[in-house]
């Protein structure tokens, strides 16, 4: 069936640096359906000849010039075109409907309209697709696209999800995380569900404690003035550093479908205990790069956490008493996304002479970026007398054991949405479920009774404070730049 994707935002950085290269890596590689047409709309004057040219040169850029292919791309363009519209404005809607059905003609079409807007504009759009009949399915599947943040709290994520309810059935709505179209988020799911090695040890029996960490090197920079009003947590807890949480610890479904999938994974948010406001302090650490102040758009006594550390447990058979501790910061040490499994020591400690050893446990670091793969980390004997130990590492690099390029995040998705499969989008309940378990943080933290938020040096691993706070519990963050390049 012909596949129609419908790009608000289209004159964006998203739609240019993210959406097209990945439509246009899925078509150069085969998988795009046939007939499958992209149409923009946005409010910046173009024609589809200007509009393919600007993609033209940012797919070259951005899908990388070693996988451009002149003669693709011609093939390619044929298929884009682009309408002039404001979201704000109902006649434009009106233009766009007979626009689609000029291009679409008789026949029936699955249509994809992706909001790639910023949030204020999401009710808008989705309220003149509905006045205009556009989420109609009688001539092909209608689906839409949110990128997050999926509301800013609890209350506007149920308002958000009323707006789209009004107009689409919950079965065409898909709101996308990238993190989870990494081939390493997809592939954990892999190792714990079609290895009988892991899954054994995957409870609290075995587990000490995990680790989530999704560390950036770059500033705020030009966010300054909507990062200020979001911060870490809104930011990056809420959407991307729960959904890994929720992979990292969800039951195997009984089938690998969207919706047995989604119900595991809100099963985990179902058994987080949220936190009452005076429970926060103890179980969160924040802090500030120097320097954040005078971004632009900062205010110079801004207390927003660019840094943030919360601890989280699941009250459920398997992770009752496993604490989960999330990280996430601007200006650490590196770029790394990585979950690390640490697992507990063994009951004797047969090589320290009978001494108890507080040493480092065996662990298993899932890295989701910059490269993707595992590393297992385990004790060996040191050649030469004795029996000293050293911590030795197994690897799994994606890119060594697959010669091929890597897919894009978005490329996956995109395919994703075109065939309806729901799997790695997050559902109505599942966003709410998780602005409960955030918004006592983000309260707590914005309180003006609050400490005064710790600052730390850009390039660190967040304040000192952040160590601290691990040691009182008797752990330690693992504080390495990416473990595989």
């Amino acid at each position: 069936m012909p596949h129609t994707i419908v790009i608000f935002g289209a004159s964006g950085d998203l739609t240019s640096r993210k959406l097209v290269p990945a439509i246009y890596n899925l078509m150069r590689c085969g998988k795009l359906p046939a007939e499958t047409r992209i149409v923009g709309m946005s409010r910046t004057p173009l024609s589809d000849e200007q509009w393919r040219a600007m993609l033209e040169e940012s797919t070259r850029t951005f899908a990388g010039e070693s996988r451009f292919d002149a003669e693709t791309w011609v093939a390619f363009a044929a298929g884009i075109h682009y309408q002039p519209g404001d979201i704000e404005v109902d006649a434009d809607f009106a233009s766009l409907k007979t626009r689609l059905a000029e291009i679409e003609g008789s026949g029936t079409a699955t249509r994809v309209y992706y909001l790639a807007t910023a949030p204020r504009f999401y009710k808008p759009a989705v309220e003149a697709l509905g006045r205009h009949g556009m989420a109609e399915e009688s001539r092909g599947a209608r689906r839409i696209v949110v990128e997050k943040p999926f509301g800013t709290d609890l209350a506007t994520a149920k308002q958000l999800n009323a707006c789209l309810h009004s107009v689409f059935h919950e079965s065409q709505v898909f709101r996308i995380d990238h993190y989870l179209g990494k081939e390493s988020v997809q592939n954990l799911m892999v190792l714990r569900f079609a290895n009988t090695i892991f899954e054994p040890v995957w409870d609290r029996r075995y587990i000490d404690h995990v680790q989530i960490t999704v560390a950036e090197e770059v500033a705020v920079g030009r966010r300054g003035a909507y990062y200020d009003t979001a911060g870490v947590l809104r930011d990056m807890f809420q959407n991307h550093l729960l959904q890994l949480l929720m992979v990292t610890a969800m039951e195997a479904p009984a089938k690998y479908r969207s919706d047995t999938v989604r119900n595991e994974k809100v099963k985990v948010l179902d058994a987080i205990r949220v936190l009452a406001a005076d429970e926060v302090a103890e179980a969160s650490i924040r802090g500030q790069y120097v320097g954040y102040r005078h971004e632009p758009g900062v205010p110079t006594d801004s207390q927003t956490a660019t840094f943030g550390g919360i601890r989280l447990e699941i009250n459920n058979w398997r992770w009752q008493g496993v604490p989960f501790y999330l990280r996430s910061g601007k200006q650490m040490s590196c770029r790394t996304t990585q979950i690390v499994i640490g697992f507990r020591q063994p009951p004797l400690q047969l090589f320290s002479g009978g001494i108890p050893v507080h040493g480092e446990g065996n662990r298993l670091v899932i890295q989701i970026q910059p490269a993707e793969g595992i590393q297992l980390h385990f004790h060996t004997k040191v050649p030469g007398a004795g029996m000293r130990l050293r911590m030795t590492d197994l690897d799994f690099s994606y890119s060594e054991q697959f010669r091929d390029r890597l897919p894009e995040a978005y490329e996956p998705l995109l395919l994703d949405v075109m065939q309806g499969d729901a799997s790695l989008f997050a559902r109505a309940d599942e966003v709410e479920k998780s602005w409960q378990i955030i918004d006592p943080f983000v309260d707590a933290w914005r309180d003006p009774a609050a400490p005064r938020i710790d600052l730390y040096e850009p390039g660190e691993w967040g304040p000192a404070s952040s160590n601290r706070w691990m040691e009182a519990q008797g752990r330690s963050w693992f504080d390495i730049c990416p473990v595989l390049s």
